[in-house]
């Protein structure tokens, strides 16, 4: 394939997957979690937790396996490690890893106090993930929020830097990472534009390293080491 169709099948890529993500993300937040509310009396998080898992986060796997599936490696020995690049983390890969969970969270950081500076004070949450911070009688959500989470990551890292990243690799070379991540912030539009340029810097920094190292695990170790603990702090009160 000559590069030019390469970056034709790139760029239909990122605009087809992410923007019909990106689609899907948007009517879910804004039809189907209200109508969910409303006909249930369902808390809004608990909506979002079943919205999002099984109307758009679901769909994100089954997306990734009918692509591996044409590409024929799907049922291969090597489509964890080869394609998908899920390979063991090496002293570098945790490096980089951790390095750029620190780095992400200053920048996100600064870019919140700057919003706030120039614009006043925001949600920390979207509308739809809204909720009280939870008390003993509400920390079960804790763990109605478990598999939501561990669906949210997997699903994302297994299609976006597993299954499309080599994909716009091949396409763009050295400028895929910036390529993917702005297919990603595309996917976030839904949470409205204040929150998503304090998603900015991993939005970028995730899709760069992970390209860098070639290594899957490392985006599910950012991703999963910022959401995982931001959300938990949120419950608890601590933002």
């Amino acid at each position: 394939m000559t590069g030019d169709q390469n970056q034709s099948v790139g760029s239909s890529i990122t605009l087809l997957i992410f923007g019909s993500a990106s689609l899907l993300l948007i009517f879910g937040t804004q039809v189907v979690i209200p109508f969910i509310n409303k006909i249930t009396g369902l808390e809004i998080i608990i909506c979002w937790f079943l919205v999002a898992g099984l109307f758009v986060f679901f769909p994100l796997l089954l997306t990734a396996y009918f692509i591996l599936k044409k590409e024929g490696w799907w049922g291969k020995s090597g489509l964890w490690k080869k394609r998908l690049r899920f390979r063991p983390m090496n002293k570098g890969d945790w490096f980089w890893g951790l390095g750029s969970i620190v780095v992400i969270g200053l920048l996100s950081l600064g870019l919140m106090k700057s919003i706030e500076t120039i614009f006043g004070e925001f949600a920390s949450q979207p509308p739809f993930m809204v909720f009280e911070p939870l008390g003993p009688d509400r920390i079960w959500i804790l763990i109605l929020w478990l598999p939501y989470w561990l669906l949210n990551i997997l699903g994302e890292e297994i299609l976006w830097r597993g299954t499309i990243l080599p994909i716009q690799e091949e396409a763009y070379g050295k400028f895929a990472w910036f390529i993917h991540g702005t297919g990603w912030a595309i996917f976030h539009l839904a949470f409205g534009w204040q929150l998503l340029v304090t998603l900015l810097p991993i939005l970028y920094i995730q899709s760069w390293v992970v390209s860098r190292r070639e290594n899957s695990w490392i985006g599910v170790l950012i991703h999963g080491g910022i959401n995982g603990p931001s959300f938990i702090a949120i419950a608890l009160g601590l933002l």
